[in-house]
């Protein structure tokens, strides 16, 4: 299912939700929403239904994807696995030259990924804003508008926290603008970091407030331990370790959750909501067999045909894991395998190559008629054994965005940041033994290791080194040197501001250092 994009008012790269927007609709669960269009004002002050929809319609956003405003599709694939040293841009040199910049840091700011994740990620604040402006006045009772306004205040958070992870200052838009404040200079101005991480704050305390826990709602619905999870994370890119470390208690000592016993199934369908999800992006398939997915996740990320092709691809090739990241795993951990799709050489004169079987029985053949050497295990979903409509732009690939195995880590390095290197070691083991690895001493350098491989290929990586940057400076540089890439810190921490979105303040937003 494509998602319907709505109207916005954008100004200065702010996204203010007409009230005529339309929302995709034929999704399953809870995302099975009318056009938003279709409420009025009138219909929410009387049908406790209603207010259920906006929030329904904030879930929806999270689809967008392909090569326009994105949220958790290629283009922030890009400025996050691409950018870091997990992954390298894929398929051949001169395919998609804007992630070319962006994988060798030489980016401008007319980049086209930069204002497709600008332009997704403001779609979804405005999106959010709608809804926290209308949920007030449904006649529902006030402990279920609470839990409403807590949903949408999470997601509202997320994506704030990658708004500022990505560009640092930007404009702080917590309301539905008038339509006379189309020209207000003040939702074109970038607020502060500082600003804009107090909102994310605010939002996910809110959330962890007033959230049924696990179990307490549908599955896919944000909970209370998601809301947590989420804000000890925003703790450790404050370096206030003992917020983190409470939080990560909280959702541990919560007994919701434990690791799920097999890696590579957790990125299969068998998988989906298993027994470590804290959220994951929901899709699948309605009745009428229309896809609800991020389009094109899956098949951007697929092994490509090359050399002697003839044989009939799974996508574009794009977002393959770095020989750096493939060599970084220990001997004996399965995480490598359930990680990377590894294509077999091409087999010497006179011997029969068997090519590259996946778990599915599907053969990739082997190096002479495949593009690439590597490819994303966790991108891949299955044409023959796992459900999809046949429209491969769509296969319904869960999105994980917060697994208890992270939880751990960062409970983990809380932990060690406090001088608790018992439950840091832990945490750890309890991580490695799932990875068939035995424990190790607890450190900057193991715990960040851990993070790496533990969670490769999840979209992470890039923002994980910026932060690691600022609590041990000296380790970026040389970790993306390692790489072949050039890093320049002061700039490179961030992207740049879309020359589009300054275009459109007449200048009131202002550009990122260097760019």
């Amino acid at each position: 299912m494509k998602p319907t994009l709505y109207t916005v008012v954008r100004r200065a790269g702010t996204a203010a939700l007409a009230l005529s927007l339309a929302v995709a609709s034929g999704c399953k669960q809870f995302l099975d929403v009318a056009p938003q269009g279709q409420l009025s004002t009138a219909a929410i002050q009387t049908d406790p239904a209603a207010a259920q929809k906006l929030v329904d319609g904030v879930y929806n956003v999270l689809y967008l994807g392909g090569f326009s405003a994105d949220i958790n599709g290629l283009q922030y694939i890009i400025l996050t696995d691409i950018a870091s040293d997990d992954a390298d841009k894929g398929s051949t040199p001169t395919d998609y030259l804007d992630a070319a910049t962006i994988d060798n840091f030489t980016a401008t700011s007319t980049n086209s990924n930069v204002n497709n994740c600008w332009n997704g990620y403001f779609q979804g604040v405005a999106r959010a804003n709608q809804a926290l402006d209308k949920i007030p006045l449904s006649p529902a009772d006030a402990s279920i508008k609470n839990r409403q306004l807590g949903e949408v205040r999470f997601l509202r958070g997320y994506f704030y926290f990658n708004l500022v992870r990505l560009f640092g200052p930007v404009p702080l838009i917590t309301t539905v603008p008038a339509a006379s404040d189309a020209n207000n200079p003040a939702l074109q101005t970038r607020a502060s970091v500082a600003d804009v991480y107090a909102a994310v704050i605010a939002d996910l305390q809110f959330a962890a407030d007033n959230l049924p826990v696990k179990g307490g709602t549908d599955t896919g619905r944000a909970s209370k331990q998601a809301a947590q999870a989420m804000l000890a994370k925003v703790y450790l890119y404050q370096k206030n370790y003992q917020k983190a470390y409470d939080l990560t208690s909280a959702v541990i000592t919560s007994n919701a959750y434990s690791l799920y016993p097999t890696y590579a199934d957790i990125w299969r369908t068998v998988g989906n909501n298993n027994s470590e999800s804290v959220f994951e992006v929901q899709t699948g398939i309605n009745a009428s067999c229309n896809n609800e997915a991020v389009q094109l996740y899956v098949v951007a990320q697929g092994p490509r045909a090359g050399g002697k092709y003839g044989w009939s691809d799974l996508g574009f090739g794009f977002n393959t894991p770095s020989a750096s990241l493939a060599s970084t795993y220990e001997a004996g951990d399965v995480r490598r395998a359930g990680t990377i799709i590894f294509i077999n050489p091409t087999a010497p004169a006179g011997q029969k190559s068997t090519g590259t079987v996946l778990w599915d029985g599907f053969r990739v053949p082997s190096q002479d008629s495949v593009q690439g050497a590597r490819y994303s295990y966790k991108a891949y979903h299955s044409r023959t054994k796992e459900p999809n409509c046949g429209n491969n732009d769509y296969l319904p690939k869960n999105i994980r965005i917060m697994r208890y195995a992270e939880v751990l880590l960062m409970h983990a390095e809380a932990a060690f940041q406090l001088g608790k290197t018992s439950e840091a070691t832990a945490d750890l083991t309890l991580v490695r033994t799932r990875a068939g690895l035995a424990a190790t001493t607890p450190s900057l350098a193991t715990i960040w290791h851990e993070r790496r491989v533990e969670l490769a290929m999840e979209h992470d990586r890039f923002f994980d080194l910026v932060r690691q940057e600022s609590v041990q400076p000296g380790t970026i540089v040389p970790a993306l040197a390692l790489h072949g890439k050039t890093f320049v810190k002061g700039k490179n921490e961030i992207f740049p501001i879309p020359q589009p979105q300054i275009d459109l303040s007449g200048g009131v937003l202002t550009q990122n250092p260097g760019y």
